[in-house]
């Protein structure tokens, strides 16, 4: 038997199952998870502390060292008058007014004016027809002549009268008719010259002339038109003085007397401000409104207002002396006194301040005593900002430092 020996194979390595690797992989995946944690619990644990200060600032305030105030929540106290006021209303009248009449008949010859123009006092504004007038004056001169002739006959007789009397050639009785006659002649002729004077006033009238300086608001005639006594020509005005006729409440008149200033505005004039003081009082209410009628004297020197137009301002009823003011806002109470938050030195102070006059409507105080004028006072109401609290003024509000105000 034969015996045959066959090659060595190639040697290959024994093959055996790795038993190591599941439990190292599962160490590796332990390892990464417990690093994991830990970062995680390690973020967590910074996070805390800004969660809680996140907290804090939902719950409370947080701890500011100073507080960044703008420059609307101070303001700067001034020194002037305070003024309290009381609103009026009305339209604006000229004082002196006149309708310009004939006092004549006669047909117009012309017309020098026209509305808008001014006159001075006796100028020549119409003329009329004056042919009748003439002849009037004519008739009542010659009657005067007449009355005179006759005055001076009685006198020659009365002389000889008398010189005859003395010789005892007349009686008394007969010396006493030529006296009378002397007196009823010097009486014809006072009657004559009276109506002769009257003549010339109707001939002067024939002329129409302004009886006062002012500005021709309305012209009534035209040329060729007639005229009868008792009618209007011409409409003058003078404007350099007016009358505001303002309406106010009864229950407001105790506030208003004599010689109170008034300032008022007028449409058309927005830039400017009028003034006035109160001249006369009426002494009744208006039926229907129930208000009283103040009479406002204007002084116009330079014509800008006109009659008719409407005024709308207030009467100054009480007016304090220059002192300290303040905004209301700025006032509070601390212990049932009035107090103000001052900075100074960038520091807020209570400043205890005793308040006089106050202007609702202007929201103004005035401080009698316990600050002076230009100090810095906080108008706004802030939560936080307490006495010693330390303050920086004008600088933008930064959302962290900056104080929300209440409401």
């Amino acid at each position: 038997m034969k015996i045959e020996t066959l090659p060595l194979a190639q040697a290959q390595p024994t093959t055996r199952p790795r038993r190591w690797k599941k439990p190292v992989a599962a160490l590796l995946i332990v390892l990464l998870a417990g690093g994991g944690w830990a970062y995680m619990q390690k973020s967590k644990a910074g996070a805390a502390p800004a969660k809680t200060a996140q907290a804090g600032n939902e719950k409370g305030e947080p701890k500011v060292d100073v507080y960044e105030l703008s420059k609307a929540d101070v303001a700067q106290v001034e020194a002037r008058e305070l003024r309290v006021n009381l609103p009026l209303s009305g339209s604006l009248a000229p004082v002196d007014q006149a309708t310009v009449k004939s006092k004549v008949s006669g047909v117009v010859l012309e017309t020098s004016v026209q509305e808008g123009m001014n006159v001075a006092a006796g100028q020549v504004i119409a003329r009329l027809d004056a042919a009748d007038q003439r002849a009037r004056v004519a008739q009542q001169q010659a009657a005067y002549d007449e009355a005179a002739a006759r005055l001076s006959l009685a006198k020659k007789n009365n002389a000889n009268s008398q010189a005859l009397l003395k010789q005892n050639y007349i009686s008394q009785n007969s010396y006493d008719t030529t006296q009378n006659s002397v007196e009823l002649a010097q009486a014809s002729l006072n009657a004559a010259k009276a109506q002769l004077d009257l003549a010339r006033i109707a001939l002067a009238d024939t002329v129409i002339r302004a009886p006062m300086a002012g500005v021709v608001s309305k012209r009534h005639v035209q040329a060729g038109e007639k005229l009868a006594p008792d009618m209007p020509a011409f409409t003058i005005v003078n404007l350099r003085q007016l009358t505001l006729d303002a309406q106010v409440p009864a229950s407001e008149v105790p506030r208003i007397k004599v010689g109170q200033e008034v300032r008022f505005k007028v449409d058309g004039f927005a830039q400017r401000d009028f003034a006035g003081k109160v001249a006369r009082i009426s002494p009744t209410a208006e039926a229907g409104s129930r208000s009283m009628v103040v009479y406002v004297a204007v002084d116009n020197s330079d014509a800008a207002l006109r009659g008719g137009m409407f005024a709308k301002g207030s009467i100054t009823t009480d007016k304090s002396a220059a002192s300290p003011l303040v905004p209301l806002s700025a006032l509070r109470t601390d212990k049932g006194q009035q107090v103000v938050y001052k900075i100074e030195g960038n520091k807020v102070l209570a400043q205890p301040v005793t308040v006089g006059m106050r202007n609702e409507d202007e929201g103004m105080a005035q401080v009698t005593s316990g600050l002076a004028q230009g100090a810095s006072v906080i108008v706004a109401k802030l939560d936080g900002v307490k006495p010693g609290s330390k303050v920086r003024v004008g600088v933008a509000p930064v959302a962290a430092a900056t104080i929300p105000a209440k409401g």
